[in-house]
């Protein structure tokens, strides 16, 4: 029986505050490093400032988005793989902003876990600066959560929330799709952060080594390329957008090629897909063999090799191809805009698939 004389403390029930306040000081140099124009980028405070005049905004409009990593973290927590997951939570956010033609201003992260282990969460918020620098956006706060009894040893959970701004009628809303677009695919950088639930349970059921050379790749073990983190558009694409050289974009992650597309396209407007066009990845390859995916379920589930779609203007094809290569992208011309229902076909010598942009997808044969 309990001494009820003995007196009680947070750390008795599992809470360390100076665990939390440790972690403050192990990951304020990372938050400093994030710092540009706007924002200083100093934690400690209730919340941080951010002034968009100071990053050069005249009439901004503010947009904002928040994610997750989904349960790829369990392959990280498995595999001790912490220091990309940060990558992908900022890779989340702000692939969704530039969609919008929004530049990310700054961001912030939420970490919860039952027992804070600081030399994982230093790991975690380091892969959340370093996606942060990539995106050119801030890390101006966020809040470590430690919470006994809602979560196994060892697990945590992330989420993120990004605010980026676009001036007043510079914003991407999918209105200047029209017919005769062509689609150009920018390359993934593998499963990015949808499809893990189906991922682990292929791993589980087939037994993967994942520690092992992967099959596709035997210079490469089989967790790092799974858990390669996701790729982050935004330093290609925000010279594009501003210049006006960009019709619409759409960020391919739950839902795939098919549910996303239409989300861009305006009524009368149809996104057409043509598969043979680009080479799938091998590891998209293994996935589909290893179970047995049919084409439709691998067309609404994974990227396919395909993490950002852009809408352009046949006439600005090469240009804005040749800059793409230059920043670093590897570029594919998937597709066009064509006059019908708004939605997306997608074709190839493994079938036909079509979505509607009510996100009915249905397998035409």
């Amino acid at each position: 029986m309990t001494n009820t004389k003995s007196p009680y403390t947070y750390a008795d029930a599992g809470v360390s505050i100076d665990a939390g306040n440790a972690l403050v000081k192990a990951i304020a140099p990372l938050a400093k490093a994030t710092a540009r124009p706007g924002a200083t980028s100093e934690l400690g405070g209730f919340g941080g400032f951010f002034d968009p005049k100071a990053a050069g905004y005249n009439d901004p409009l503010l947009v904002a988005a928040n994610d997750g990593v989904g349960t790829k973290l369990k392959l990280a927590i498995e595999h001790d793989r912490h220091d990309t997951v940060g990558i992908d939570l900022v890779a989340m956010c702000v692939n969704d902003l530039i969609v919008q033609g929004a530049e990310p201003l700054f961001f912030l992260d939420y970490f919860a876990t039952g027992k804070l282990e600081n030399g994982v969460a230093t790991r975690v918020v380091a892969g959340i600066a370093e996606g942060c620098k990539q995106a050119g956006c801030a890390l101006i706060g966020g809040e470590t959560a430690e919470m006994p009894g809602m979560y196994a040893d060892g697990d945590y959970d992330l989420a993120g929330f990004c605010v980026g701004a676009v001036e007043r009628g510079q914003q991407l809303t999918g209105e200047a799709v029209a017919p005769g677009d062509v689609l150009i695919g920018l390359a993934s950088s593998g499963v990015h952060s949808n499809g893990y639930s189906l991922v682990r349970r292929l791993a589980a059921d087939k037994g993967w080594k994942l520690n092992r050379p992967a099959l596709f790749d035997a210079d490469r073990l089989l967790i790092d390329a799974l858990i390669e983190p996701t790729r982050i558009y935004v330093a290609s694409l925000l010279p594009l957008i501003r210049e006006g050289l960009i019709h619409g974009l759409a960020h391919i992650t739950g839902g795939g090629l098919l549910e996303n597309l239409p989300r861009i396209l305006p009524e009368g407007a149809h996104a057409q897909v043509d598969a043979d066009l680009w080479e799938q990845p091998r590891l998209m390859a293994f996935l589909q063999a290893q179970g047995h995916i049919e084409p439709a379920e691998m067309a609404r589930t994974f990227n396919c090799g395909v993490g950002m779609v852009l809408a352009v203007a046949q006439s600005d094809l090469s240009e804005i191809t040749s800059r793409l290569e230059a920043a670093g992208e590897t570029v594919y011309q998937v597709g066009k805009i064509v006059e019908g229902e708004r939605g997306c076909t997608v074709r190839g010598s493994q079938g036909t698939w079509s979505a509607t942009a009510d996100w009915d997808a249905t397998h035409l044969g």
